[in-house]
């Protein structure tokens, strides 16, 4: 059975578009440096966010890994919101392999962190505490809803952090779909800020990888931390490749997901076992059941899988579900269907 796969945007697979790329992708190493294909990548995202250069990496979380590895020192102090990913997902490695402490703060319902709040959280010059280093945001927010900052807030941030001495480092793991929903340029998020990167997967569509960005400075320094967590590849041009067709054809089709996310959000939003969190700013649905539901979640996800859905429940009550290049109208709709059904 084909399912219609809503569980992440992370199910994507690439096009046809990439898969020619990458036969025909020109390549070297990238170790020595003198993969063509993945140095193009590095110059086009560099380009795009309005920084200096950009290394490949394998994932996201390699990116954010490396990024707060390279700004911080062991026994440095990072302010990061408790829902984010970084602190959530992956894996506590800025802590296990970068001794580097996190100090939590909630995140506002747009999933920014409140500048007042950050202020009570910078740590004062004193032998007892550990040096506050850095900001960490997410844009999208994935566990706010798939919220995004606006170019003011993160102006805005830049500006409070670096006049304390701080620096900014931007999760935007789904930036494109962040700057697609607000009809901004993706540099508009990131030019104030130290350092970003973002996922070519996902919304994307590539198979695998992420670009993390910063001044030349910063991305040299970065490249040796790769190297010491493993994420120096060879020929990797073969996946650069589709991540150049990501950025160059990708981008704007992202608002087509926000669309559909919204068509989603009112449908499900009919039936009365489900109470929605609002309407979706991007490609999120999050909503929960309501007490008169007596199924539990893996009942509901193993009945919509006989219908040929794949869904994943977020909580004891709660679901999101995440569109993308491969979820289409009639997907929307027979998603909707098969709810009403099984929540009858």
């Amino acid at each position: 059975m084909e399912y219609i796969d809503l569980r992440s945007d992370t199910v994507t697979h690439p096009t046809p578009a990439m898969r020619a790329a990458m036969a025909a992708a020109p390549l070297g190493d990238d170790v020595f440096g003198d993969d063509p294909t993945v140095n193009r990548l590095q110059e086009m995202a560099a380009e795009m966010v309005g920084k200096e250069a950009g290394l490949f990496v394998p994932s996201g979380t390699m990116g954010n890994l490396i990024a707060l590895l390279t700004h911080c020192q062991r026994g440095d102090e990072v302010i990061v919101g408790a829902q984010s990913h970084i602190v959530l997902y992956e894996g506590g490695g800025i802590s296990s392999l970068g001794g580097i402490h996190s100090r939590q703060i909630h995140e506002q319902p747009d999933g920014s962190l409140a500048l007042e709040e950050i202020e009570t959280f910078i740590r004062p010059e004193d032998v007892h505490e550990p040096i506050t280093r850095l900001i960490a945001i997410e844009n999208t927010h994935n566990r706010c809803g798939g919220t995004f900052q606006t170019p003011e807030y993160i102006r805005a941030l830049a500006n409070f952090a670096h006049a304390r001495g701080l620096v900014v480092h931007m999760d935007g793991a789904r930036l494109f779909n962040a700057a697609v929903a607000q009809g901004v340029a993706a540099r508009e998020l990131t030019t104030p800020l130290d350092s970003v990167t973002f996922c070519l997967s996902k919304g994307l569509c590539a198979p695998v990888g992420s670009v993390l960005c910063g001044s030349q400075a910063f991305i040299a320094r970065a490249r040796r931390v790769r190297k010491h967590l493993g994420g120096g590849m060879r020929q990797a041009g073969v996946i650069a490749a589709a991540g150049i067709v990501a950025l160059e054809q990708m981008i704007d089709r992202l608002a087509e997901d926000h669309t559909r996310a919204r068509r989603l959000a009112e449908g499900l939003g009919q039936i009365r076992s489900i109470q929605l969190d609002g309407v979706p700013q991007t490609n999120m649905v999050y909503f929960n059941l309501a007490d008169s539901v007596h199924l539990t979640v893996e009942q509901i996800e193993r009945q919509m899988q006989t219908r040929g859905i794949l869904v994943h429940a977020d909580g004891k009550r709660r679901f999101r579900l995440v569109t993308h290049y491969w979820i289409d109208d009639a997907a929307i709709d027979k998603t909707i269907q098969a709810f009403r059904e099984v929540l009858s």
